[in-house]
């Protein structure tokens, strides 16, 4: 058992879990949380792929805290550079100055992205890497070298999701989080996205490749002197529930891009760093974007830290003399902060130390062999998966509202020592990459136990 006295202040009595929870429902907003039907879930302490709650029970964390915990909790070579940083220094300021920590995690970054990616800007999340990615992309078009200033549109996809500030809500495509901030937003250009797993797409058929391809290509046909970049996840969709697309369609997405002068960004914050069986997505068909947003894993889910990884063409564009006013006038406080980079390279060096990559790969065909027992479930529906990335829908009865339903299979999962989150009635299976076989077996037979 792990140790759970975290509650406890120095001079001070432990705080009582009942306190605790009171304390939470009357003054913590929790986010994507309708605070009426919050049960509150506190947890004091972790290790490995598992949480302890404040009254000592345990949980294996399927969803990786929000999929950003990549070895685990507490995993010593993280723990040890977080500490061994905070002795020398916690922060300085990234606008017009620097730390031995930050330069050497955008060393490492150029150096292992794909393709020509040279130029590292930090930022606190991953929202903010997709924010500044769009105003790279805009500005680069008013003050490159033979400038289009006319650029200003952006093409992203149906159920897209990029973040919660203005700029990467108005990329979003999901009602429920977007709907109401409507008239706040900018108007994208929207193409649908093809879904390899959709049940009506026969077995046979490429997923919808050909047609996904075909409306990109008409978009770009029709407005490509008008569009500054594609904004786009590679490989797998998250927040739409884990819409995966086609094998081949982000390499021809990337190829039109080019083909039609169009820059792409690449939103990588999710399915980075070993999440789809590869470090980025991006190389499993061989892309190189002109920007390269990371974030969640990048810090091993230990600080919030994000990035946008542009490419010298980029980059060029923004440099000249004061009087050009070519400068990128986008920051953040506590970007490129010395306690999440030091935390960062540490969780780069264990993926290779450790073999990361390399070791997925019975973790993986475990995970596709549990959803496979889930088709025969009559409650479960559309199971599906890329790498470590897995998910199913429940079949939701009659009358039932969704997303009442899938946190209410989730509360259930729960009492079995798996902690999960849904997305409406979508089931999202994200372990920390380091989660073991037997593990991934609990929290499947949780969920076979509850269905």
């Amino acid at each position: 058992m792990l140790d759970s006295d975290q509650t406890s202040t120095p001079g001070r009595a432990k705080t009582s879990s009942q306190k605790l929870a009171d304390w939470d429902r009357d003054h913590v907003w929790h986010s994507f949380t309708q605070m009426k039907h919050y049960t509150p879930f506190v947890v004091a302490a972790a290790e490995g792929a598992r949480i302890i709650d404040v009254d000592g029970n345990e949980y294996i964390d399927a969803v990786s805290s929000l999929w950003c915990n990549v070895h685990g909790h507490r995993h010593p070579m993280l723990d040890a550079a977080l500490k061994q940083q905070v002795d020398r220094v916690a922060h300085v300021t990234n606008l017009g100055g620097s730390n031995d920590q930050t330069i050497q995690l955008a060393r490492l970054l150029a150096e292992l992205t794909p393709g020509d990616l040279k130029h590292v800007f930090f930022c606190s999340d991953g929202a903010n890497s997709i924010e500044v990615a769009l105003k790279m992309a805009f500005q680069y078009w008013q003050q490159r070298h033979h400038p289009e200033p006319q650029r200003v549109k952006y093409v992203c996809l149906s159920d897209a999701y990029h973040g919660d500030t203005i700029g990467t809500v108005s990329l979003g495509d999901i009602p429920l989080f977007h709907k109401i901030f409507k008239p706040l937003l900018f108007e994208p250009i929207r193409v649908p996205a093809p879904d390899a797993f959709e049940p009506s797409v026969p077995e046979s058929s490429t997923g919808g490749l050909d047609d996904g391809l075909k409306n990109l290509e008409l978009v770009l046909q029709q407005h490509s002197g008008e569009i500054a970049a594609i904004v786009a996840e590679p490989l797998v969709q998250g927040a739409a529930g884990i819409k995966i697309h086609p094998e081949g369609y982000l390499k021809g997405v990337a190829d039109l891009a080019k083909r039609y002068d169009v820059l792409l960004i690449a939103d990588e914050v999710a399915v980075g760093f070993g999440r789809t069986g590869t470090l980025f997505a991006c190389e499993q068909e061989s892309v190189e974007p002109d920007i390269l947003c990371l974030g969640k894993g990048l810090s091993g889910g230990y600080l919030p830290i994000s990035a946008a990884v542009a490419t010298p063409k980029i980059y060029e564009a923004f440099w000249g003399d004061y009087s050009e006013r070519k400068t990128l006038y986008h920051g953040h406080t506590f970007a490129g902060n010395p306690l999440a980079c030091a935390v960062s390279i540490a969780n780069l060096q264990v993926f290779e130390k450790e073999k990361t990559l390399e070791n997925l790969v019975p973790k993986i065909s475990r995970m596709a062999e549990r959803l496979e027992r889930l088709n025969q479930s009559e409650l479960a529906e559309k199971t599906r998966q890329k790498g470590m990335m897995a998910a199913f829908d429940l079949k939701v009865p009659a009358g039932k509202n969704e997303t009442e339903y899938g946190y209410y299979f989730c509360e259930l999962v729960q009492q079995y020592g798996v902690r999960m989150r849904p997305l409406g009635k979508t089931i999202i299976v994200m372990p920390p990459l380091s989660i073991t076989l037997d593990e991934l077996d609990v929290i499947f037979d949780a969920i076979d136990m509850v269905l």
